[in-house]
Protein backbone atom coordinates (compact mmCIF):
# COMPACT_ATOMS: atom_id res chain seq x y z
CA UNK A 1 0.00 0.00 0.00
CA UNK A 2 2.87 2.35 0.82
CA UNK A 3 4.54 1.63 -2.56
CA UNK A 4 1.26 2.32 -4.39
CA UNK A 5 0.94 5.70 -2.66
CA UNK A 6 4.56 6.54 -3.48
CA UNK A 7 4.16 5.61 -7.16
CA UNK A 8 0.91 7.56 -7.34
CA UNK A 9 2.55 10.70 -6.01
CA UNK A 10 5.36 10.41 -8.57
CA UNK A 11 2.89 9.91 -11.43
CA UNK A 12 0.81 12.83 -10.21
CA UNK A 13 3.92 15.03 -10.22
CA UNK A 14 4.71 13.89 -13.77
CA UNK A 15 1.24 14.88 -14.95
CA UNK A 16 1.53 18.26 -13.24
CA UNK A 17 4.92 18.98 -14.80
CA UNK A 18 3.68 17.90 -18.22
CA UNK A 19 0.63 20.16 -17.96
CA UNK A 20 2.86 23.06 -16.92
CA UNK A 21 5.07 22.46 -19.97
CA UNK A 22 2.10 22.24 -22.33
CA UNK A 23 0.65 25.45 -20.88
CA UNK A 24 3.95 27.26 -21.54
CA UNK A 25 4.00 25.93 -25.10
CA UNK A 26 0.40 27.00 -25.61
CA UNK A 27 1.22 30.49 -24.36
CA UNK A 28 4.27 30.54 -26.69
CA UNK A 29 6.71 31.28 -23.86
CA UNK A 30 10.03 29.87 -25.09
CA UNK A 31 12.13 30.35 -21.96
CA UNK A 32 9.44 29.07 -19.62
CA UNK A 33 8.78 26.08 -21.89
CA UNK A 34 12.49 25.19 -22.04
CA UNK A 35 12.77 25.28 -18.26
CA UNK A 36 9.60 23.24 -17.88
CA UNK A 37 10.88 20.70 -20.43
CA UNK A 38 14.08 20.19 -18.44
CA UNK A 39 12.05 19.60 -15.28
CA UNK A 40 9.66 17.11 -16.87
CA UNK A 41 12.46 15.25 -18.71
CA UNK A 42 14.40 14.89 -15.46
CA UNK A 43 11.32 13.68 -13.61
CA UNK A 44 10.55 11.15 -16.37
CA UNK A 45 14.10 9.79 -16.21
CA UNK A 46 13.93 9.46 -12.43
CA UNK A 47 10.55 7.72 -12.62
CA UNK A 48 11.90 5.29 -15.22
CA UNK A 49 15.03 4.64 -13.16
CA UNK A 50 12.93 3.61 -10.16
CA UNK A 51 10.57 1.56 -12.39
CA UNK A 52 7.51 3.70 -11.67
CA UNK A 53 7.06 3.92 -15.44
CA UNK A 54 8.67 1.90 -18.22
CA UNK A 55 11.81 3.39 -19.75
CA UNK A 56 10.30 3.32 -23.24
CA UNK A 57 7.30 5.32 -22.00
CA UNK A 58 9.65 7.92 -20.55
CA UNK A 59 11.62 8.03 -23.78
CA UNK A 60 8.50 8.38 -25.92
CA UNK A 61 7.08 11.19 -23.79
CA UNK A 62 10.41 13.06 -23.78
CA UNK A 63 10.63 12.73 -27.55
CA UNK A 64 7.13 14.06 -28.14
CA UNK A 65 7.58 16.95 -25.71
CA UNK A 66 10.95 17.83 -27.28
CA UNK A 67 9.27 17.94 -30.71
CA UNK A 68 6.70 20.41 -29.36
CA UNK A 69 9.48 22.53 -27.87
CA UNK A 70 11.39 22.48 -31.15
CA UNK A 71 8.31 23.49 -33.16
CA UNK A 72 7.73 26.36 -30.73
CA UNK A 73 11.32 27.54 -31.17
CA UNK A 74 11.03 27.27 -34.96
CA UNK A 75 7.83 29.33 -34.98
CA UNK A 76 9.45 32.13 -32.97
Amino acid sequence: MRRKAHNHSIKSRLHTLEKKFLAAVGAKKNDEAATAYQAVASALDKAAKTLVIHRNVASRKKSRLAAKLKSLAAAA
